[in-house]
């Protein structure tokens, strides 16, 4: 009993080295991750502020854009302030539970993000497709139940990582070669069998990210197509410009998380600090975007902050 205990209990916590092969220069990569940090609080901050103050911006479009820098907050904030802590402090120890906390809020809310971003696709097509009943089909109370249902989706989904990670044995491993805890950098030190771990993380991958992108690409192909038949070329041209800054930032999220994912899996020839730092780059990019994109390009938003 006594050597199952010690040999396969959780380790009382874990050790985040940060970027692997750039320990020594993590501390100055910290200063352009902290400027990004910064422009994404005080963004997404001001886009509520604004759209809770004004009550003409109280339409689908801008409380799908709340939900969306409400979302990029909790993103940004549950990983960046622990990464700072192991960049220029050396404190890369978290407990146990914490790390699965965590890895809960990362996971949970990049879903989340993904099931905003189709939301947000969706409210466009109804709004250039059928604009006469945009406002009946997208009411104030669907809208919320969208924004609820796309956050249960995450949390239904990821909770069972945190469920299996908990029941893992784990030895004596217990350095993480990452600046946060990620699900398949966490399942790496297990020393028990993680097929079920590895196979779910799968199926939800796929699930999130095929079903959200599906719908996202539908959306704005029938968009375009639209857009397109219009006479006006000002209103071609407006509407196209808006499509593409979307689509922009949309690929900024889905691209390093395909590829952050894929090489956890398959990419083992790549270095492990450009994976690293591609998926640090993937809770800080769009974050920092989409209030500049969403928000400022927005005249209504725009006319607010000046």
């Amino acid at each position: 009993m006594s050597l199952n205990s010690t040999v396969f209990s959780h380790p009382p916590y874990f050790l985040l080295i940060g970027i692997p092969g750039l320990e020594k220069e993590q501390f100055w990569i910290a200063f352009p991750f902290c400027i990004m940090y910064a422009i994404a609080v005080l963004g997404n901050i001001t886009l509520l502020l604004i759209i809770k103050a004004e009550t003409s911006l109280h339409e689908p479009m801008y409380l799908f854009l709340a939900m969306l820098a409400f979302t990029d907050l909790v993103l940004s904030t549950s990983m960046l302030p622990k990464m700072l802590g192991i960049f220029w402090l050396g404190s890369g120890e978290i407990g146990f539970l914490s790390c699965l906390v965590q890895l809960f809020f990362v996971h949970t809310f990049s879903s989340v993000e993904s099931g905003m971003l189709m939301a947000m696709a969706l409210d466009r097509y109804i709004a250039i497709c059928c604009p006469l009943r945009h406002s009946s089909i997208l009411s104030v109370p669907v809208v919320v139940a969208l924004g609820s249902l796309v956050l249960v989706r995450g949390v239904l989904l990821v909770s069972p990582f945190c469920f299996l990670l908990h029941r893992m044995p784990f030895c004596q491993h217990h350095v993480i070669a990452h600046s946060y805890c990620e699900h398949m950098a966490v399942v790496r030190l297990a020393c028990g069998d993680t097929r079920v771990n590895v196979i779910y993380g799968l199926f939800v991958a796929f699930t999130v990210t095929g079903y959200d992108t599906i719908l996202i690409s539908v959306s704005y192909t029938v968009i375009l197509r639209v857009i397109m038949r219009r006479s006006s070329a000002q209103a071609r041209l407006k509407a196209f410009s808006t499509c593409t800054s979307h689509v922009c930032v949309i690929l900024a999220f889905y691209v390093p998380g395909l590829f952050t994912f894929l090489t956890h899996r398959f990419g083992q020839s790549i270095p492990p600090h450009v994976h690293i730092i591609v998926a640090n780059l993937y809770l800080l990019v769009p974050p920092m975007l989409n209030p500049i994109v969403y928000g400022v390009r927005t005249k209504k938003v725009w006319d607010r902050v000046v």
